[in-house]
């Protein structure tokens, strides 16, 4: 499967650079409820091709309504968490991630898959930065051990961004990298992300060093039900 913007970008392909998305338009159908946009995704990507601005404005033109998604919402006092929706047919996942007050994520890639975010209740602020300059992605070695001592230099900052209530964002790993973070101290958030093609891990960066290491991608949740303990516990702390 092909995943386009207006240029065919290819799907896992790194792009030298990426034309910022046109602005979100509503599609012919309307869509009304969580359940009919999930309907739309799997329609849209039974496809060879996917646009992505079409998804994106797809995802733009579903306004959000508590009553659609608060069953999918699992929150933990003490970080944020993921709780799949939908997995797509094997072609995305889609997910609903919940940010308690002062919750963020570590600066991370997306394992040369489409990142799309759309924002369900509340603000998220998104901290891009560019590659470290030690080769790239694929060149980099793996610091499995978290040890932050070693030498190294921060992670350029690009851009800063706050996503509000039904904002759409977009990103791939062209992009360069980001961190995600609840800027209120009192209020939660929840975003719906859609990942293609789903997968199992990524890398997360030192933002004062730039050293990468491999974390495990869980689920707090599948389908509105906590999954067991130990699969929970097994992702690693993503807040540097």
């Amino acid at each position: 499967m092909e995943i386009t913007s207006m240029q065919d970008v290819r799907l896992r392909s790194k792009l030298p650079s990426y034309e910022a998305l046109r602005p979100a338009q509503t599609p012919d159908s309307p869509i009304n409820g969580l359940d009919n946009l999930i309907s739309e995704l799997h329609r849209i990507f039974r496809d060879d091709v996917v646009n992505i601005e079409h998804v994106s404005e797809v995802m733009a033109s579903y306004q959000s309504n508590p009553a659609d998604w608060k069953k999918f919402a699992k929150f933990d006092r003490f970080r944020y968490t993921r709780n799949l929706v939908d997995e797509g047919n094997g072609k995305f996942n889609l997910m609903i991630l919940c940010w308690g007050p002062d919750h963020g994520s570590a600066v991370h890639d997306h394992a040369d898959a489409h990142c799309f975010m759309k924002m369900l209740q509340g603000t998220l602020s998104e901290v891009r930065f560019s590659w470290p300059d030690q080769g790239g992605a694929e060149e980099q070695g793996h610091d499995d051990d978290g040890d932050d001592d070693g030498e190294g230099r921060p992670l350029e900052e690009i851009s800063r961004t706050d996503l509000c209530l039904n904002d759409v964002g977009y990103i791939n790993d062209s992009m360069g990298l980001h961190r995600v973070e609840n800027p209120s101290h009192s209020d939660p958030a929840v975003s719906l992300h859609l990942y293609s093609p789903p997968f199992s891990s990524c890398s997360v960066f030192n933002q004062r060093t730039g050293r990468r290491s491999q974390c495990p991608v869980t689920f707090w949740s599948k389908r509105g039900k906590k999954v067991d303990k130990e699969a929970r516990s097994a992702t690693t702390p993503e807040d540097n």
